[in-house]
């Protein structure tokens, strides 16, 4: 037979332009011809794939939506319609459709198709390494990629925006494509960037405002910045996107002014240097509005009077929507009308304000209320908690079903699921889900497991030890009963049950050794949320000789502490009390003047009962609101008075101090306060500065004036306040940065206390798995031999700045600078600034 190969248009020539492709029918018969002008009906008998390396021909065949045994025109519509759908898909340089064979009413076809190249590899050019890493992350390039037209233009894109955000605003990019002669149809992407000069702003200009001066308008404008000594603090790059923002920001200036017909007309920007810019914005203010009447529509449940002192917004106010939308639903303290509602059980509440007449300058208002009924919890629900139990968390909610919806309720369980340290509070979400055809709402608690163990291995120098080190390990979220089961609970240790268990081991060699061990239960009895707490120790303090030499001298103390803690109710639920019972037993020998007395044994029993109040908000490692505050006594009992008239001066020490008798009172207040306010893109952090107070005191008492003040127990403030406590004799160790270890105390403690703390700290990353943030600190503190000499106003300063980093495994980092401001008459050597390191350690509880 003889072969003729007839090529034949598959589309008008406007086809052409649209998909740039050819389409070619080659017939077997010798004499039959397809005529373009008279398309011939046909069945479609085979359908075969050529080219495709790197998709399936049955894939491929699908997208076409050819179908073998179908009727097709050739050439025709359905034919064109499949190159488009294949063409579309961006895989192919290339795509035919062309007949193989024709026979009879039947014919084969073909889809041929030429690949586009993949990506071998990429690389840039005219970037430091830091930076190309920083847009790899962000470009997301993989090998074997198809390289299109979209994904060129898609990293120049990417790649401009990213330089941009730093200040390029003249960036360039070009990309380079170049076949890889090692890898069949691929290609080596050579990024090319020029940067050109950063531009900066010199100077921002403003015409029209009269009312807000260009200085109050600059200060609005949070990222964009003239350059300025003063503003040396702030970034004066030149950031379009950043720019847009804070033009908004102006109109919203104006607007809780009263101006809410401001606007910004126009905007200028051009160079002033080589590198340097300036902008120019003309407003237009409009006219200052302020509040008329307000009238209430709809309210049954609350009177008018009681909602309008609530929106606190008189007639004769300038008027401010932010602020009106403030009052109505978003107040963050709480105290605004949609949470009097929510927080009573209305969750189908709205309100709607209308503004019912203009005239002049004064606008009237309704507030159109919808009240609905009131809603119950229908169905509570956790999700994402694939490590602790559902009991653990549910036990924290407070939303329970039946109960009467309450917005402030759901937003104290978060706070409560937060502060268990389990959970990413950055990752924390409720969705409620209301029904109101039944007057019911579900509620759905959204977690993210975080890892709250912690491995501690630390060490620093204090409290005349000289360097001590430290391993201990904290499982936050053990679970005893998990241990007695199966190896799949053990993974790698049994949690779930919010069991706390701590082991702690300090030495630094013979002359120190402690262990400590201990437990917390939680939930004693898993009903209430009562939790009992257990520790042991022992701690041997010694001047280095072995146990066998006889010119040992060592101090030995064995104890045991059992508390017991309870949430109250009264004066509201963010009290509680802890009472707990102590008892230390202490062996002394041979160890000279350094202890109170050199042979012998002494006993302590007390009870210490401590109140709190804390209402510190979602994140414990970064508190940004709220507060905790704690008043505590310990007690022992009053030996002396049970053994009558003694002479305690015929006594020896060792007698005299056999059975120890103290009081002992302290307060402290911790509180923490957000100062900005600024707004992060979604998915990114927000970082504001938060200013953080503390205050403490601290006083002993006795029983007995012939026996005065025990030697036990005391304040010893000064230094990094490494261990918080030593256990040798009680001492409490109180940090007071900038001065020597224990050097603004007495030789032999202080039995009245004071310290102050202000500090201003910048988040850094508020990354759970690794918190980070700058603080610049003021302390101020002393202490006194006796509560006649307590002044809290006679105190040393000192201020400086540091760095907290926090890990899940081995807790706060701490790296401080501190500059005393004040001389230590006793300490008169000292040096004026020191550095204080502390690893998993906390400065002392005042």
């Amino acid at each position: 037979m003889k072969k003729a190969i007839i090529k034949i248009l598959l589309s008008a020539v406007a086809f052409f332009f649209t998909v740039a492709v050819s389409a070619q029918v080659k017939l077997s018969n010798d004499s039959s011809k397809i005529d373009p002008a008279n398309p011939r009906e046909l069945i479609l008998n085979k359908l075969e794939v050529q080219g495709a390396e790197h998709m399936d021909g049955k894939v491929l065949s699908l997208i076409s939506g050819l179908t073998v045994g179908e009727k097709i025109q050739v050439p025709g519509q359905k034919i064109v319609d499949a190159i488009k759908s294949i063409w579309k898909q961006g895989l192919f340089e290339d795509v035919q459709i062309f007949a193989s064979k024709v026979e009879g009413d039947k014919v084969d076809l073909v889809i041929k198709v030429v690949e586009r190249p993949r990506l071998s590899k990429f690389t840039f050019k005219g970037v430091s390494k830091g930076e190309a890493n920083d847009i790899r992350d962000e470009i997301k390039l993989v090998r074997g990629k198809v390289v299109t037209d979209f994904l060129l233009a898609d990293i120049k894109q990417q790649v401009i925006a990213k330089f941009k955000d730093k200040g390029f605003s003249n960036v360039s990019v070009s990309v380079e494509e170049k076949a890889d002669s090692s890898l069949a149809n691929s290609v080596i992407l050579f990024i090319n960037v020029k940067r050109g000069e950063r531009i900066k702003i010199h100077d921002i200009l403003f015409h029209g405002n009269t009312a807000i001066t260009a200085g109050v308008l600059r200060r609005t404008m949070k990222n964009t910045k003239r350059k300025k000594i003063n503003t040396i603090l702030h970034s004066s790059k030149y950031i379009p996107d950043n720019f847009r923002d804070d033009k908004q920001s102006i109109i919203e200036k104006y607007n809780s002014k009263g101006y809410r017909d401001a606007k910004v007309v126009k905007d200028s920007i051009y160079p002033y240097s080589p590198n340097r810019i300036n902008i120019e914005i003309w407003i237009s203010e409009g006219h200052q509005y302020y509040f008329g009447n307000i009238n209430w529509v709809g309210n049954s449940k609350y009177p008018s009077k009681k909602l309008a002192e609530i929106l606190s917004i008189k007639k004769g106010d300038v008027y401010n929507a932010s602020l009106l939308q403030q009052r109505l639903f978003m107040n963050p303290n709480g105290n605004d009308v949609s949470s009097l509602y929510m927080d009573n059980g209305y969750l189908f509440f709205q309100v709607t304000p209308v503004e019912t007449f203009v005239h002049n300058d004064t606008i009237d208002m309704e507030m159109h209320i919808y009240e609905g009924n009131p809603a119950t919890v229908n169905k509570v629900t956790v999700t994402g908690n694939d490590k602790t139990n559902d009991k653990i968390i549910m036990r924290q909610i407070r939303t329970q079903p039946g109960d009467l919806f309450r917005r402030s309720d759901v937003i104290r369980t978060q706070r409560e699921l937060s502060q268990l340290g389990y959970f990413d509070p950055e990752k924390m979400n409720v969705t409620p889900t209301p029904h109101p055809e039944d007057g019911t709402v579900d509620i759905n608690y959204q977690v993210v497991e975080k890892s709250s163990d912690q491995i501690e291995l630390s060490g620093g120098w204090g409290g005349g030890l000289g360097f001590v080190g430290t391993a201990g390990i904290d499982l936050k979220n053990f679970s005893v009963r998990n241990m007695f089961k199966g190896s799949e609970y053990w993974r790698p240790i049994p949690t779930g049950d919010g069991q706390e268990v701590s082991l702690r081991f300090q030495s630094n060699g013979l002359p120190y050794q402690s262990v400590n061990l201990s437990f917390i239960q939680p939930w004693v009895g898993g009903r209430k949320p009562n939790n009992l707490s257990t520790t042991l120790f022992t701690t041997t303090e010694s001047n280095g000789q072995p146990t066998s030499s006889p010119t040992r001298e060592s101090i030995n103390i064995k104890g045991i502490s059992v508390g017991f803690g309870k949430p109250l109710k009264i004066p509201d639920d963010y009290f509680s009390a802890l009472l707990a019972l102590n008892y230390q037993y202490y062996t002394v020998n041979n160890y000279g003047t350094a202890f109170v007395f050199s042979n012998g044994y002494a006993n302590s029993i007390s009870a210490k009962l401590t109140i709190d109040r804390n209402s510190v908000g979602n994140n414990p490692i970064f508190p940004t609101q709220g507060s905790d505050i704690k008043v505590s006594g310990e007690w022992t009992p009053p030996y002396s008075s049970f053994r009558g008239a003694t002479d305690y001066a015929d006594e020896s020490t060792a007698e005299k101090y056999q059975w120890l008798e103290f009081q002992k009172y302290k307060f402290t207040a911790a509180w923490y306060s957000q100062i900005t306010n600024f707004k992060a893109p979604e998915g990114k952090e927000a970082h504001n500065l938060v200013l953080t107070g503390r205050v403490g005191f601290g006083f002993m008492g006795y029983y007995n004036a012939d026996i005065g003040y025990c030697p036990f127990n005391r304040f010893y403030l000064g230094g990094s306040g490494l261990t918080g406590y030593s256990l040798i004799d009680g001492r409490e160790i109180i940090a007071l940065r900038g001065y020597d270890d224990g050097s603004l105390s007495p030789a032999t403690g202080g039995v009245s206390i004071v310290k102050y703390t202000m500090e201003l700290r910048f988040p850094i990353s508020l990354n759970p798995q690794a918190t980070v943030f700058a603080l610049g600190f003021a302390d101020a503190g002393n202490s006194w031999a006796d509560l006649k000499s307590f002044n809290p106003f006679n105190v040393y300063r000192a201020m400086g700045a540091g760095v907290r980093i926090y890990l899940p495994m081995f807790g706060l980092l701490g790296f401080d600078y501190g500059w005393r401001l004040d001389d230590v008459p006793t300490a008169p050597t000292m040096q004026r600034g020191q550095f204080v390191f502390t690893i998993g350690q906390n400065l002392g509880e005042l």
